[in-house]
């Protein structure tokens, strides 16, 4: 939503542009006497407050009547008195509103003010201004007194925030109840673009016209509620993930359908109870934020799967054919409740690691996924049964010092495996964090001790230990190389 999100929601009256027969200050008059002094919204404060900065007073004593802005009349009106004691309706509204009502009391002779205002409200559009027509009434008759100029220019950091936007592979469209000039002049400024339709343009065709439609554009205008809500619905049944912002009751509906409702810090009330998040600051920063911490978070998540599905077959693998091969359990159940704890402790860590957030929008993709980790859950049980063949033919051990071999084996390999799942490239890419690295280092040399001293289990001579130690390493490393290529085959990132 373009108000309060791209722009600043400070309305600012940027000139007061009377027709022919009235000064800028009858123009002014007319359109602050109409005007909620007490509770003003965003248009009435411009108006008054431009009054202020050019020390124009305004004689609210003038005023014997008031009637605040209807979503049903679309505009504002005063009753007040003149300065020849006549009655006088002053009416201040959009430019269609105003001259859909001139033009409905002066049927006949319409088109030459009709023409004016509407030649003000074209030129300031194209400049990215608002227009606000204003019009008095005496005695059953109806002028066009002039329109105000008014702007919400971008916020400062809009551009930039949006050319972020675009960097992590989302595609940001401007939707706003303003008109099409108005709307493209802010698009372009911001760097949305210039392809700005109206509303209207969705309401013929097929569903797929309309989502080509939306796929070919920046950004729409001339937009009501239901508008905004067809357009996240659109997108949605074409498959697409979509986060809508907005600030205003009329945002609710559009807010509550999207996948990442945003209400801006801004907001109302009920924009806030139909989003999914509120953000705190001004402008999109926390939108940044949330999209790479979210991405960060699914790499840490994607980690944890990855080793999680490996760890599984290559247990599974080794357990089956260790069974057949031996007809025995080639791991104690002491081993196999202390390789649980070697390796939830490790896993844990994974919530401290540094990552980064990827370029582009994360999917989950379970069969690339699991036919990924398959291949390393394979490699790691050909080294346990390496391992298993070392200690029965040149080792020459007896089974309950070959569990503890296999167990130590099973333990180097988790946690190496971590140390090269954790990066889709290449393990030395990027160090781990100091947490997961010290829990690392920290169960391989508690195993290690254990297996070597007999404490809760059988000893294991130094040279078996330091072959084992080799051994895992050397396969890891030669492993990393077979997962880039995997992981790339695969497209998983």
């Amino acid at each position: 939503d373009k108000t309060g999100t791209i722009t600043q929601n400070k309305l600012s009256i940027i000139a007061c542009q009377p027709l022919t027969g009235y000064t800028a200050e009858q123009l002014l008059d007319a359109a602050g006497l109409a005007a909620d002094q007490e509770h003003p919204d965003a248009i009435d404060q411009a108006v008054l407050n431009y009054a202020a900065e050019i020390k124009h007073p305004l004689d609210f004593s003038k005023r014997q009547q008031f009637t605040p802005f209807d979503f049903a009349t679309k505009r504002t009106e005063a009753v007040i008195t003149t300065t020849d004691h006549r009655q006088m309706r002053v009416i201040k509204g959009a430019v269609p509103t105003i001259l859909a009502l001139y033009a409905k009391q002066h049927p006949a002779d319409t088109a030459p003010a009709s023409a004016a205002i509407q030649q003000l409200a074209t030129a300031n559009a194209k400049k990215g201004y608002r227009s606000l027509a204003v019009a008095s009434v005496v005695d059953s008759q109806m002028a066009l007194v002039g329109v105000l100029a008014i702007a919400d220019p971008p916020r400062a950091d809009s551009a930039s925030m949006l050319a972020r936007l675009k960097n992590l592979g989302i595609k940001p469209m401007m939707i706003t109840g303003d008109s099409v000039p108005i709307a493209r002049d802010v698009a372009e400024q911001v760097g949305i673009g210039t392809k700005i339709l109206p509303a209207k343009a969705l309401k013929a065709g097929t569903a797929a016209d309309k989502i080509q439609l939306i796929h070919e554009s920046d950004g729409f205008a001339n937009v009501f509620p239901d508008d905004k809500y067809q357009i996240v619905k659109l997108l949605q049944e074409d498959g697409h993930l979509v986060g809508m912002t907005g600030d205003g009751v009329n945002d609710a509906p559009a807010l509550k359908q999207a996948e990442l409702g945003t209400a801006v810090s801004s907001a109302s009330d009920v924009a806030k109870a139909s989003a999914s998040i509120i953000l705190t600051h001004p402008g999109l920063h926390d939108i940044i934020a949330a999209i790479t911490t979210s991405r960060q978070t699914y790499q840490r998540m994607l980690t944890w799967v990855i080793n999680k599905i490996t760890k599984v077959i290559e247990i599974i693998i080794l357990f089956t054919l260790g069974f057949f091969w031996l007809k025995v359990s080639l791991v104690s159940l002491l081993g196999m409740s202390l390789l649980v704890f070697a390796n939830d402790f490790a896993t844990m860590s994974i919530a401290t690691d540094n990552v980064q957030s990827t370029a582009g929008p994360n999917q989950w993709r379970l069969g690339p996924l699991t036919a990924a980790s398959g291949v390393l859950g394979l490699w790691f049980a050909l080294v346990d049964l390496v391992i298993v063949w070392l200690g029965l033919n040149q080792f020459h051990l007896n089974l309950p010092v070959l569990q503890t071999a296999v167990l130590i084996g099973l333990v180097f390999n988790s946690q190496f495996r971590l140390l090269i799942v954790r990066e889709r490239s290449h393990f030395w890419t990027s160090w781990p964090s100091r947490t997961l690295l010290a829990v690392n280092l920290f169960t391989i040399v508690i195993f290690a001790l254990l297996a070597l001293t007999g404490w809760l289990m059988p000893a294991i001579s130094s040279p078996l230990l330091v072959t084992i130690l080799l051994l895992t390493l050397a396969a890891t490393i030669v492993l990393d190389f077979l997962k880039v290529a995997v992981f790339r085959w695969l497209k998983i990132a």
